[in-house]
């Protein structure tokens, strides 16, 4: 089955690129495009991809509040949502990520990046380019959190605060698992109960909480 990807970008030339970049990647599909914001949500909650790949600067709805309409704590079965933007500004990358979004990448990031960051969020995954991953998180922590992490909804065990660690610098499941030589599925397994005990839906999610209860330092 291919992922169904739309993508939202107010500027066609964008938007053709970035599907043509997605239709030659094997496996990838781009089944919807919108030149704005509300269109992109109109058109998500209609055909309900697996992936929405969203511009931040559109009209009449920009790409984080498109980004909080279909996957926004309030939003009982969210989207995954890719935010993809030619400006590195460390508030645009705060706001996607409070928003709800999965990915966060710059319009330079080439096909590969790309189309991995795409794979990862099907994947219930998430990827921020490379180059601002750690940099950015943990500006984030330090500019200090929108509410306070809620407590532990149960005691981690000692792998779990090593995949911890290794979730806020930006690995992937597979560098984790090659990391502390473990399995891929055992990553995941991993993943899903630090999800459930700190009470969040993603891995941006727990590199979020990591900073905010100061788990990593430079």
């Amino acid at each position: 089955m291919s992922i169904r990807v739309i993508v939202a970008d107010d500027q066609e030339i964008a938007r053709t690129g970035l599907r043509m970049i997605l239709d030659a990647q094997p496996g990838i599909e781009v089944v919807g495009e919108a030149a704005d914001g509300r269109r992109a949500v109109e058109l998500a909650r209609r055909l309900r991809p697996d992936v929405c790949l969203f511009d931040i600067r559109m009209p009449r709805l920009d790409g984080i509040e498109a980004t909080r309409s279909l996957a926004g704590p309030a939003v009982e079965d969210p989207l995954a949502v890719v935010v993809i933007t030619t400006f590195d500004l460390d508030e645009y990358v705060y706001a996607a990520l409070r928003a709800g979004a999965r990915g966060f990448l710059l319009k330079d990031a080439g096909p590969d990046l790309l189309s991995q960051a795409i794979r990862a969020a099907a994947d219930g995954d998430a990827l921020i380019a490379p180059s601002i991953t750690a940099r950015l998180l943990e500006a984030f922590a330090h500019a200090g959190p929108a509410s306070r992490p809620a407590p532990l909804i149960e005691a981690l065990t000692g792998r779990e605060e090593e995949i911890l660690i290794t979730v806020a610098r930006g690995r992937t499941n597979s560098e984790i698992a090659d990391e502390l030589h473990i399995t891929l599925s055992t990553v995941k397994s991993h993943i899903a109960s630090l999800m459930t005990k700190l009470g969040v839906r993603n891995r941006v999610e727990i590199a979020m909480w990591a900073y905010e209860t100061n788990r990593v330092r430079k």
